[in-house]
């Protein structure tokens, strides 16, 4: 049992995440006041495609910084780093405070690999046993947005709902099961994103601020995510210190002998 608690709360910060010596000063790119903010297009079409168009275009992404993690009330402060190759996979780090790495994961868009190091056990599944924890729906390329702040191709499609106010947009609708909201600020990037499967009881909310420049495109240094499953309530608090793009990353994973395969 013991096992199966440190998987499940492993599973869900990397999932839903998924280091620094230093902490490096931040510049943080103003978000412009409303009455700064041009009238916007009628057009839904068109204001769709500016909204994707500010997506961070990356064929690598790396985030390091700080993680604080509270699951259903139980808080750990830890350190993460996060690499990110476009459309093939995701891997994480975590490292407890004293410089010990405690766990890492590898998702690709079929399988989950995840190990415990401290209990020196390891886990492979396939890609749908996220889908356990979050909405059936939810795939490889819709977590890869999620972590780097760009738009959801699901949301941001002919078939969702857009609304703008004074040149602030709020996109929304249904997709089978999953309802979902999505609200740009004056940056035209995402600031909050709602998704909601009310039947499973399965509800999932991202806020994104403190946004940064990485070389020409803005990237959110800070992001908040609470989810819900059942009774199972989790929130995360990253506060990433450095992000690249586009450098040269490795993505090692192994699984000692010593480690127990939990299938």
């Amino acid at each position: 049992m013991k096992k199966n608690i440190s998987r499940n709360s492993l599973l869900i910060l990397v999932l839903l995440s998924t280091v620094m010596a230093c902490k490096t000063k931040k510049t943080i790119v103003k978000t412009p006041d409303l009455t700064a903010v041009p009238v916007t297009n009628v057009r839904k079409a068109e204001n769709l495609r500016m909204l994707r168009a500010k997506d961070i275009p990356f064929n690598t992404l790396s985030m390091k910084g700080k993680v604080s993690l509270d699951i259903n009330g139980s808080v750990n402060n830890v350190n993460m780093t996060i690499r990110i190759q476009k459309d093939q996979k995701i891997w994480a780090s975590v490292t407890a405070i004293a410089g010990i790495e405690v766990a890492r994961a590898l998702i690709t868009p079929d399988s989950v690999f995840l190990r415990n190091n401290l209990q020196s056990v390891g886990v492979k599944k396939p890609f749908s046993y996220l889908n356990s924890f979050t909405s059936k729906q939810v795939t490889f390329k819709m977590l890869q947005s999620i972590l780097s702040g760009n738009t959801i191709a699901e949301f941001t499609n002919d078939q969702a709902t857009l609304d703008a106010d004074s040149g602030v947009f709020t996109a929304k609708g249904v997709q089978g099961e999953l309802a979902f909201r999505v609200l740009f600020n004056t940056l035209q990037k995402t600031a909050e994103l709602n998704m909601n499967e009310v039947k499973a009881g399965k509800s999932l909310k991202v806020v994104y601020s403190d946004y940064q420049q990485v070389t020409d495109a803005l990237f959110p240094s800070v992001m908040k995510i609470n989810s819900m499953s059942g009774t199972k309530k989790t929130n995360l608090a990253f506060d990433f210190s450095k992000i690249e793009r586009n450098v040269q990353l490795d993505f090692p994973f192994t699984l000692p002998k010593r480690f127990e395969l939990i299938n």
